[in-house]
């Protein structure tokens, strides 16, 4: 129930307060000319520190994590809880925990749009289980009402994320997902 009260904290003010404060880098959420940005595409920067990918569970785990960060930012441009992509790569907490948001941003009538920026490190991993940390990067993710207008002034900033993403048959899902507050890392 922690998660889901956190959730309500964080998750939606910019979908979370991953999203309320997500853009603390000067992210304005208008174009060149100063309108308001609307046709801002869905999409996950995927950030590599190492010179190499890293396979077996730690490589698909991580790659587990990044898809289900990008199926969030496909479903969280409509708020469709009810995406088909939401359970490719989440299941258990992590998918109760986005569709609650989702559910949430749908109610409030907002939509999120721009660039999420991930690179999560392993903290352990075993054949079956890993467990990752990462600090988001949501400054340019941010909530729109339905007219395409920002819905708010709030930047937003980084947060820090803990998922464990578990093997099941040959599919790696992430079960748990932890979304700290805003300005976290």
């Amino acid at each position: 129930m922690r998660n889901i009260e956190h959730m309500t904290r964080c998750w939606i003010l910019p979908v979370a307060i991953a999203v309320a404060n997500l853009c603390a880098i000067g992210c304005s959420g208008t174009d060149s000319d100063g309108t308001p940005s609307t046709k801002r595409e869905p999409s996950v920067s995927i950030s590599n520190t190492s010179s190499h990918i890293a396979h077996g569970p730690e490589g698909d785990a991580r790659a587990a994590y990044r898809a289900m960060w990008r199926d969030l930012a496909a479903a969280s441009t409509t708020s469709d809880a009810g995406s088909p992509l939401l359970d490719n790569h989440a299941t258990d907490g992590a998918l109760e925990l986005m569709k609650y948001g989702l559910k949430k941003a749908k109610k409030e009538k907002v939509v999120v749009k721009g660039t999420l920026r991930v690179n999560p490190e392993i903290v352990t991993a075993a054949s079956q289980k890993v467990k990752l940390r990462d600090c988001v990067d949501g400054t340019d993710w941010l909530q729109y009402r339905l007219d395409g207008k920002l819905k708010n002034d709030v930047p937003g900033s980084h947060f820090r994320t803990d998922a464990t993403v578990l093997r099941k048959g040959s599919v790696w899902k992430v079960s748990y997902l932890y979304m700290h507050d805003a300005g976290t890392c």
